[in-house]
């Protein structure tokens, strides 16, 4: 090996991988693809042997981007049929003058086509439509010169910047249409050998050198009087990103660990539930706004079953007044509502359908907590979603009071990592009192309502407990809640499943 002034060749021959060692003798050529054909490697195994030349200063790589061209899906169907005011004013030659219906039919061209088709035509005055009838206008030699666009379509793929002006005005035309044509950015790649890599690719690469200790090798002393190859340890390599689970999902996890220490068990459920659970056994009005259609998805065509009569009637009599101590909704309640079917609109249902089984179980005192997905009909936006995690508790203890709930809040909220909430009144039709939750957020500068929270009234506990027990029960949005800690700004930001978003999204940790 000759040597070199200020250059340890051999030091930086024995750094060269396997892939390096094979393409620098062949970089006199420039191709990728070429050197793709004379290595049998793949293109992304010899662009990364490169960016690895490139940092041994051996090679220079430069990298440049231009627009081409090319033909759409339809524009590949169209340049082997032609285009469909080709097959259409052929057809319209022909017959001199047909309706708009037999020409789609005859031509077989789906409704975009032959409205396109129509468009284009009567723009160059070939055509005109007189009561639902296409009427020739274009001379022979007008109809079989070929157009613009079908000269055009002829002659991609070609560089945006080479197109003459009568080709960009076909482009113009064309690109608004679907599929036909499209601009796709095409990188190309320069190699340039530097002074080093000229000197370097000259020796001998054929060397075999250790690149990695096994277990047999050490047993066998298969590593004696060989060498091992140097590792640049300082060379830039693509960043590993090890599986993990969503992010929402890992927040999700800690909540319910929280629940969990704090003595709760968890209570689920399914997302479709009946307008009963969801509404009417919570004390909901049936002609209170939020039954409507314009807030709550409601399923088609399907009618729930309801609970047994006795609690249905119960229920019934709460609404209407029947309950000592209540005027009720003054309304004649009505079964069928209840039996409507609908997307879950919080989970406080569960809560209610776990009342009913604490009571059938006698099961006093209990705590009970959900975390799990809601659906609203909510105009999108960054703090709204039309669908969305909830996390619900309740307490049932006929000692519960007020400050306790507070207590259960603040303990939940603080270990969530806010240290400082805005509790203030509130108002739900099935609590008394109620309060809501709120956090300052500092990018939007106001206070954010996390959910609300409350004592069940005597109109919900009544018809299930046959007397007032009371219940502590609440409901915050959970998506909200872990908004600050993700930095995230925009609830959508959530579920958009951004492959780039979710490598880089840090882990919850608390």
């Amino acid at each position: 090996m000759s040597k070199t002034p200020g250059i340890d060749k051999e030091k930086i021959i024995e750094s060269l991988n396997p892939h390096e060692r094979k393409i620098l003798p062949l970089l006199d050529e420039k191709n990728i693809d070429a050197l793709s054909k004379k290595t049998d490697l793949d293109k992304a195994s010899i662009i990364r042997a490169l960016e690895f030349l490139s940092n041994k200063k051996l090679v220079i790589i430069k990298t440049s981007t231009e627009k081409i061209v090319d033909l759409g899906v339809n524009g590949i169907l169209y340049s082997r049929q032609g285009l469909p005011e080709r097959r259409l004013i052929n057809l319209i030659a022909e017959k001199k003058n047909i309706s708009l219906a037999d020409a789609q039919k005859i031509t077989g061209l789906n409704d975009n086509e032959f409205k396109a088709s129509i468009g284009v035509m009567k723009k160059k005055a070939l055509i005109n439509l007189i009561n639902g009838n296409i009427i020739l206008l274009g001379t022979k030699e007008e109809i079989t010169n070929k157009s613009l666009e079908e000269k055009f379509i002829e002659i991609l793929p070609k560089k945006f910047e080479e197109l003459s002006p009568e080709e960009r005005y076909a482009f113009e035309n064309l690109k608004n249409r679907k599929e036909i044509v499209e601009i796709q950015d095409k990188k190309s790649i320069h190699i340039e050998l530097t002074e080093l890599g000229k000197i370097i690719m000259k020796e001998k690469l054929t060397g075999e050198y250790i690149e990695s200790i096994t277990p047999e090798m050490i047993k066998n002393k298969g590593w004696v009087g060989k060498k091992f190859r140097r590792y640049d340890i300082t060379s830039p390599v693509p960043r590993i990103h090890g599986g993990k689970r969503h992010f929402v999902n890992q927040a999700i996890d800690y909540a319910k660990k929280i629940w969990l220490e704090m003595g709760f068990k968890e209570m689920d459920g399914e997302l479709i539930q009946s307008g009963f659970y969801n509404f009417d056994a919570l004390f909901t009005a049936q002609d209170h706004p939020v039954r409507e259609m314009q807030d709550t998805f409601f399923i088609k065509e399907h009618i729930a079953n309801l609970p047994d009569k006795k609690i249905v009637q119960q229920i019934k009599n709460a609404h209407e007044g029947k309950i000592n101590g209540s005027k009720g909704w003054a309304y004649n309640w009505k079964e069928e509502d209840a039996k409507k079917v609908l997307l879950r609109t919080h989970t406080t249902c569960l809560s209610i359908k776990k009342l009913i089984d604490i009571q059938k179980n006698k099961e006093f005192p209990a705590k009970y907590f959900a975390l799990g997905k809601c659906f609203r009909n909510e105009t999108v936006d960054w703090s709204h979603g039309f669908e969305f995690n909830q996390t619900e508790g309740i307490v049932v203890d006929k000692n519960a009071n007020f400050r306790q709930l507070l207590g259960y809040l603040k303990e939940f909220f603080k270990k969530m990592g806010y240290e400082k909430i805005r509790i203030r009144p509130g108002y739900f039709p099935y609590t008394e009192p109620s309060l809501e939750i709120d956090v300052y957020h500092s990018v939007h500068k106001k206070w954010i309502e996390f959910g609300g929270a409350g004592m069940f009234r005597p109109e919900v506990t009544i018809p299930i407990f046959g007397e007032h027990i009371p219940v502590l029960a609440w409901g915050p949005g959970f998506d909200r809640i872990i908004m600050e800690y993700f930095e995230i700004t925009d609830l959508r930001e959530l579920y958009k499943n951004n492959l780039t978003q979710l490598r880089e999204m840090k882990v919850w940790r608390k």
